[in-house]
C-alpha cells in the first residue's frame, strides 16, 4: 500500500463522510460546513489525480465562492429550526435499498469497463494550456455566453436585493 493509496482513502472517507453528514444533519449551519469538507476532498482528489487546475478551481470556487454564499444565505434568512419526524418510516428503507442498488450497479459498470493504459496517454502535459485552448478556440461562443448569463443573474439577484429592501 502506498502513500498515494492511503491519501486517497482518507480523502474519499472524508468525502463520503462529509456527504453523508450533509443529508443526516439538521442544523444548516453544520450542513454547510460539511458540504465544504466535501468540496476539500474533492479538491484533494483532483491534486491526487495530477489535475492541479481542477483542484485550485475546486478549491477557489466550490470551496471559497459556493460555500461563503450559502453561509450568507442561511445567515441573512430567517429559519426555524423544528425537529421533523418522518411520516413514512419505510420511505428510509426504500431510499436505503436504492442506494444500495445504485452503489451496486455503478460499482458493477466500473469493473467492468476497461481502462487502457500505455505509452501514448499523455495526461500531465500542458492540460492547462490545452484546456484554455479550447475554450477560447473551439468553445469561445460558449464560454461568453456563460459569462453573460452569470452577469445577467448577477444582475437580477441585485435588482432583486434592493426591491426586498425597499419593502
Amino acid at each position: 500500500m502506498t502513500a498515494e493509496n492511503i491519501a486517497f482513502f482518507i480523502l474519499s472517507l472524508f468525502a463520503i463522510g462529509g456527504s453523508v453528514f450533509m443529508i443526516n444533519l439538521s442544523k444548516v449551519m453544520h450542513m454547510a460546513l460539511s458540504l465544504t469538507l466535501t468540496f476539500l476532498s474533492i479538491a484533494g482528489l483532483y491534486f491526487l489525480l495530477d489535475a492541479p487546475f481542477l483542484g485550485a478551481v475546486q478549491i477557489l470556487i466550490y470551496t471559497g465562492a459556493i460555500t461563503v454564499l450559502m453561509i450568507f444565505g442561511i445567515m441573512l434568512t430567517k429559519h426555524r429550526e423544528e425537529a421533523k419526524k418522518s411520516k413514512h418510516p419505510m420511505r428510509d428503507r426504500f431510499a436505503l435499498l436504492a442506494v444500495v442498488v445504485l452503489f451496486a450497479l455503478i460499482m458493477l459498470t466500473i469493473y467492468q469497463v476497461p481502462i487502457e493504459q500505455g505509452p501514448d496517454h499523455h495526461l500531465k502535459e500542458d492540460n492547462v494550456a490545452k484546456l484554455g485552448e479550447l475554450f477560447f478556440k473551439n468553445y469561445v461562443f460558449s464560454f461568453e455566453l456563460v459569462s453573460v448569463l452569470l452577469l445577467v443573474a448577477l444582475i437580477g439577484a441585485i435588482l432583486l436585493a434592493k426591491k426586498e429592501e425597499k419593502e
